[in-house]
């Protein structure tokens, strides 16, 4: 049975994943909340079934391959590969982008899923979709444990998560936060 938004958002207070105050997201944009999604995931039993729900919409889609970001993204990857029976890879930052290291690789045509953590302007999604685009896969779909755009962010192919929030982020010109004089903190995340 899928489990409810009020059943997601109880496991993210329970376990401090979401913070409020003046934040620097990673894409450097700002918003008045941050998620801190790690502090689920080391939790198995919440990592196991969030991570299942990040898998249902694409239990029938024959992925063969779940890739996500490092270091957010690895927890995920391999928790919904296990759910769908599928190897699991992570991208690495590296500059100018992201690439897949330490032997990883996608054959051509291999059926792939992306997942992410939280989706904020979808920039280190569209980082691992062009990290692994030289491989020729066929991407069935990106799946995210948080949408904070309210479900706005396209990626071209099918997008699903687990819990979809609106959660406002402001160029740091157009912050009110930083108009208000309210401190800038860069989440050690």
């Amino acid at each position: 049975m899928a489990m409810q938004p009020d059943e997601v958002l109880a496991i993210l207070r329970e376990t401090g994943v979401i913070r409020e105050g003046h934040f620097l997201l990673t894409s450097g944009m700002h918003s008045d909340r941050f998620l801190l999604l790690a502090q689920a995931l080391q939790y198995p039993r919440h990592a196991e079934r969030l991570c299942r729900e990040m898998a249902e919409p694409f239990r029938e889609a024959g992925v063969e391959v779940v890739v996500g970001p490092a270091v957010g993204g690895i927890i995920l990857a391999y928790e919904v590969a296990r759910a769908l029976g599928a190897r699991a890879i992570f991208a690495e930052k590296v500059e100018g982008g992201m690439a897949l290291r330490r032997g990883f690789a996608i054959r051509p045509g291999e059926r792939v899923l992306v997942v992410e953590d939280a989706i904020s302007t979808g920039g280190s999604v569209r980082k691992v979709l062009e990290a692994i685009a030289p491989f020729g896969p066929e991407v069935v779909g990106v799946s995210a444990l948080v949408d904070r755009t309210g479900g706005q962010v396209d990626f071209g192919v099918p997008t699903r998560a687990v819990l979809t929030l609106s959660i406002p982020a402001w160029s740091p010109e157009e912050c009110p936060l930083c108009r208000a004089g309210v401190e800038l903190v860069r989440p050690k995340g």
